[in-house]
């Protein structure tokens, strides 16, 4: 078996798929699970602190503390406070002198700062800072008969603690992915070796075939793939071995053909040469048969030539911009003695000027092949006429006769190599049974088709369509 780069394979990349549907999941789970608990311990804190702070800024004016700092009440509850929620309160007054400082640093001064500006604004701010673990919050201290603010209490709380547990949390998450990641790999490696099997099987079906360990067609109904993959396989196996068929018939009937000719002749000569005094009549008539013979046999390997020729590559083929109306005329002048001899009328209509590319040579063969076609298979004082359009991207030629028909169930085979519909008639009319064989390989170099209409005893009619411009 071939050795693959496993990095460029089916397996590798669904391992990488399956191993990233693992992880990055994960990862996002884990982000916001840590985000989350942080966001919900400080909204918790906060909710909790807020409530405390209401508690008391309103025992803050019912004890006038701004003007009388010595209350013992305030001062164990700011106390109890601040044990409470690690926190540093600093009061201060309309005057935006500090009245309380819980850390004793400030007191007495004045404090002009933006958040305390902001609260006797009506404005009330608090600030979550994940680099510091602490929150900042402006408090209004205001009396129920007063509208004017009487002071702002000043509250920075630390958050070490969520952040700890936070930084905890990470570690725990960062394990837990370490885990998951391994897992995923060890589960996409088994999910990989499961999925790809079927594919494998398919590889080792179509290299037994090829390699003649087995002669029928692949089945690998695992997937919907693999059933595509094995029928397009078995189609192009059904393929080949028409064409292999089609390929050792055309060998056995080249050779047959080839072969005839030559026995014919042999049988002429040796008839002449056993006898003696052979009269000059006689003579001539074995001579004239033998002449006639290597005509034939001249005729079939000009046709193989052709055919040959017809089957290289486009590259040599002659395009040239040519006047169709006048290629076909020349075509029907030069057939002409040939149909006169059974009295056939040759009939030409074109329905508008055509210019084209084509290659004159191999374009006239084609149409000459099939109006001596019609010629042949036709019935004496019969017809055949040939009809010339276009539109705007191709041009069409139409050989229609009155002659004898094709067989429903030998339409499909007419355009096979050395196919007769009626050998023993065919050989009577002559031909060497490839003339549609290189008509149809000289209209494909032109990248055009060819489609024959037929009912028996009633004529046959060619439709051949030709691209206006050649492109390579």
């Amino acid at each position: 078996m071939k050795k693959t780069n496993f990095f460029k394979s089916l397996r590798f990349r669904i391992l990488i798929i399956l191993i990233i549907l693992g992880i990055v999941p994960s990862i996002i789970v884990t982000g916001m699970v840590i985000a989350n608990y942080a966001d919900k311990a400080v909204a918790a804190k906060m909710e909790n602190l807020q409530r405390e702070c209401g508690i008391l800024c309103n025992l803050i004016i019912t004890e006038n503390y701004l003007n009388d700092s010595s209350s013992q009440a305030v001062n164990a509850k700011l106390e109890l406070l601040c044990n409470t929620y690690g926190a540093r309160v600093i009061l201060v007054n309309r005057d935006f002198r500090v009245v309380k400082d819980t850390y004793n640093a400030d007191t007495g001064k004045s404090l002009i700062s933006p958040i305390v500006i902001r609260c006797f604004q009506g404005e009330t701010e608090n600030t979550y800072v994940r680099e510091g673990d602490r929150v900042e919050m402006a408090v209004p201290v205001r009396s129920p008969q007063v509208q004017q603010l009487q002071g702002v209490m000043l509250v920075a709380v630390s958050f070490d603690e969520v952040g700890g547990i936070v930084d905890e949390l990470e570690q725990s998450g960062i394990l837990i992915i370490g885990i998951i990641v391994a897992l995923s790999i060890l589960l996409a490696y088994i999910l990989s070796t499961v999925l790809v099997k079927p594919f494998a099987r398919v590889t080792k079906s179509i290299e037994d075939l090829t390699d003649g360990y087995q002669n029928e067609e692949i089945s690998v109904p695992d997937y919907t793939e693999t059933e595509l993959i094995t029928d397009a396989f078995n189609k192009m196996l059904a393929r080949m071995k028409i064409l292999d068929e089609s390929r050792q018939e055309f060998v056995s009937n080249v050779s047959h053909e080839l072969k005839t000719p030559l026995t014919s002749m042999k049988v002429l000569a040796d008839s002449l040469v056993g006898q003696e005094g052979v009269p000059e009549k006689l003579y001539q008539e074995f001579m004239q048969d033998i002449t006639a013979e290597i005509d034939r046999e001249n005729k079939i390997i000009t046709d193989l030539l052709s055919l040959v020729k017809m089957d290289k590559k486009v590259a040599d083929v002659n395009i040239q911009h040519m006047d169709i109306n006048q290629l076909l005329e020349d075509v029907l002048k030069r057939l002409r003695p040939i149909a006169d001899k059974r009295n056939i009328d040759l009939i030409l209509d074109c329905f508008r000027p055509v210019e084209a590319d084509v290659d004159e040579l191999k374009f006239t063969l084609a149409i000459s092949n099939l109006v001596e076609n019609g010629i042949k298979y036709n019935v004496d004082d019969g017809w055949v006429r040939v009809s010339l359009d276009a539109d705007h991207k191709y041009f069409y030629v139409t050989v229609a006769d009155s002659g004898m028909g094709i067989p429903e169930d030998s339409i499909e085979r007419i355009f096979e190599r050395f196919y007769r519909v009626d050998k023993s008639h065919s050989r009577e009319i002559g031909g060497t049974g490839l003339g549609l064989s290189i008509t149809r390989s000289a209209i494909a170099m032109h990248h055009g088709a060819i489609k024959v209409y037929s009912k028996e005893g009633e004529g046959t009619t060619f439709s051949v369509r030709i691209p206006l411009s050649y492109i390579p």
